[in-house]
């Protein structure tokens, strides 16, 4: 099991990740709340991992915090939710969010995340109920990192980061538009599109 890397940062393109180690590559999937305090391409950066392991893929996930990667494979243990779901989990809504969500019963919520159907919901709140203790009161997102534009414009970064979650590109795409500004970043955006879903419908 491949517990933790350190090493540079080469690529930041959400939800993918490449850090080098020793010259050797790691790519790495990564939730929102990890690429907002990530330093930028080229510098050093620590994940904590976590393996996953399928007939036809190996995939690694990588989180800033360990209390991340504790959620992250308390949510593996859900029937039902994956690698991808508890990744796109983890992108939409804090940690706090989150335990909010469940100790109060609210499926709504829960069901805005992209793969999270009505049953799921429910699941997550009956399985999660007496774990999600331990998980509350995380501390706050620091300062977020800029992602470096090679050929696309930040938009497009977004909308495929989105696509990437679980959202149909269309759905992204408007997204997008609804939080679009000449001067916003693609994590920027990501954030505010994200944000708008889950917390902009009653």
């Amino acid at each position: 099991m491949i517990g933790r890397l350190y090493g540079t940062l080469l690529v930041k393109q959400a939800p993918f990740l490449l850090i080098d180690v020793n010259g050797v590559g790691y790519e790495v999937e990564a939730p929102m709340s990890t690429f907002y305090e990530l330093p930028d391409t080229g510098e050093q950066a620590q994940l904590y991992t976590h393996l996953v392991v399928r007939d036809d893929a190996h995939i690694l996930f990588g989180f800033y915090r360990e209390s991340e990667r504790a959620l992250f494979r308390t949510l593996l243990k859900v029937s039902g939710v994956g690698g991808k779901m508890a990744l796109a989990i983890l992108s939409g809504m804090s940690a706090d969010d989150f335990v909010l969500c469940v100790q109060s019963d609210d499926h709504a919520t829960l069901t805005r995340i992209p793969g999270v159907g009505k049953k799921t919901a429910q699941r997550l709140v009956i399985e999660m109920k007496d774990k999600v203790v331990d998980f509350a009161g995380a501390p706050p997102v620091a300062g977020r990192a800029q992602v470096q534009a090679v050929t696309e414009s930040p938009e497009s970064e977004a909308v495929s980061a989105l696509v990437a979650l679980g959202y149909k590109a269309a759905d992204a795409t408007k997204m997008v538009k609804s939080v679009a500004s000449e001067e916003a970043t693609s994590e920027e955006l990501i954030r505010s599109a994200l944000q708008s879903t889950v917390k902009g419908k009653g």
